[in-house]
C-alpha cells in the first residue's frame, strides 16, 4: 500500500492505532506551514519532518531516499503561482499524489514576559513581513529583518533567548520553541490560502484510489488556436479546467511552457482526456493524479 492509499484509508476508518512514523521533507524547520500542511495530510502522530533550506533540497531529499515523501508549496491565493517549483517539479523524479489547501495565519511572538512595547526588531521571511504590513504600520518602533524562514526565526530567538526581538510565525512554532504569542493572526489579508502538493518518489508512486484532479504541462506550436484545441478536447472529455499557467522556456526565448490542473467531472476518464490533447502538443507530461484536496483553516 503506497503513502497516500494508507493516508486515505486512515482518514476514512479514522484508525487509532499507531502507524509508522513517515519521513516527510518540507521547506523550513519544524514548526513551519509546510509542517502544519503535512499534519493535516497525513496526521500529526505520523509525521517526522526533515527539514530542508531550500526547496531544491526538499526535491532531493525525496528523490535519493533521506525522506519518504515531501509536501511543497506551489501557488498561493495572494502570491499566485511559485513558478520555480513548478520547473523544479518538471526537472524531478517525483510525483504528484495528493494536495492540501492551508489557511496561512501568521502570528507575532516573543520570549516570555515581552511585551509588543519591548521589541525593537522582527524577523522573519520577507514573503510573511509583506503579508502583516498593516500591523506593523501601527507599530512603526519596530525594525523588521528579512530571515530565510518564519519557524526558523522563532526557533532561533528561543535557542539564542534573544530580548527585544519578536518572530512571525505559526502558532505551532510558538508551543514547539516556548514562545508567547503577543498578537494572533495578524495578516492583513484573511483570504491568505497556500496549496501545497504531496510528492513521492516516481518510480514507487502508485495510482490514486478515486483520483479526480490532474496535473500536466505541454508546450505548443506557434500555429493560430493550438490551445483553443487542447482547451476544447479538454472539455469534450469531461475535464473541467481549475488552473492554467504559462512560463518561458529556458533557453527558447518566446517559447512557453503550460502547466494545467483540471478535475473530472463526474464518471469522466481522466487518461482519455490527457491523450485527447497529446496531438495537440509537445513535451506533455502528467506532473500527478490525485484526489482534490481539502481546506483548512
Amino acid at each position: 500500500m503506497s503513502i497516500v492509499e494508507t493516508s486515505i484509508e486512515n482518514e476514512a476508518t479514522a484508525e487509532t492505532e499507531a502507524q509508522p512514523k513517515l519521513r516527510v521533507a518540507i521547506q523550513g524547520v519544524p514548526g513551519a506551514f509546510h509542517d502544519i500542511a503535512a499534519r493535516h495530510f497525513f496526521g500529526a502522530d505520523r509525521v517526522e519532518i526533515v527539514p530542508a533550506h531550500t526547496f531544491r533540497q526538499l526535491v532531493e531529499q525525496v528523490e535519493s531516499g533521506a525522506a519518504d515523501t515531501g509536501i511543497m508549496a506551489i501557488e498561493n491565493t495572494i502570491y499566485g503561482s511559485i513558478i520555480g517549483n513548478y520547473r523544479l517539479l518538471t526537472a524531478s523524479k517525483l510525483r504528484a499524489v495528493g494536495e492540501v489547501y492551508l489557511r496561512i495565519r501568521q502570528n507575532l511572538m516573543s520570549l516570555p514576559g515581552q511585551r509588543i512595547e519591548d521589541l525593537k526588531e522582527v524577523h522573519s521571511h520577507p514573503i510573511a513581513i509583506a503579508q502583516c504590513d498593516e500591523f506593523f504600520a501601527q507599530h512603526p518602533h519596530i525594525r523588521l529583518v528579512e530571515m530565510e524562514d518564519t519557524a526558523l526565526s522563532a526557533q532561533r530567538i528561543a535557542q539564542q533567548k534573544t530580548v527585544g526581538v519578536g518572530a512571525i510565525a505559526s502558532s505551532l512554532a510558538a508551543s514547539m520553541y516556548g514562545l508567547d504569542l503577543l498578537a494572533e493572526s495578524i495578516e492583513t489579508n484573511k483570504q491568505n490560502f497556500t496549496r501545497f502538493l504531496v510528492l513521492e518518489r516516481m518510480d514507487e508512486a502508485k495510482s490514486v484510489p478515486a483520483a479526480d484532479k490532474v496535473s500536466l504541462f505541454f508546450s505548443l506550436s506557434h500555429e493560430v488556436g493550438s490551445l483553443h484545441k487542447v482547451l476544447a478536447a479538454l472539455s469534450a472529455h469531461g475535464a473541467n479546467l481549475t488552473k492554467i499557467q504559462s512560463a518561458p522556456i529556458e533557453g527558447r526565448p518566446w517559447e512557453y511552457f503550460f502547466f494545467v490542473d483540471f478535475v473530472n467531472e463526474e464518471g469522466a476518464d481522466w487518461q482519455a482526456a490527457v491523450e485527447a490533447i497529446r496531438p495537440f502538443t509537445h513535451s506533455l507530461e502528467v506532473l500527478g493524479a490525485y484526489r482534490q484536496g481539502r481546506f483548512f483553516e
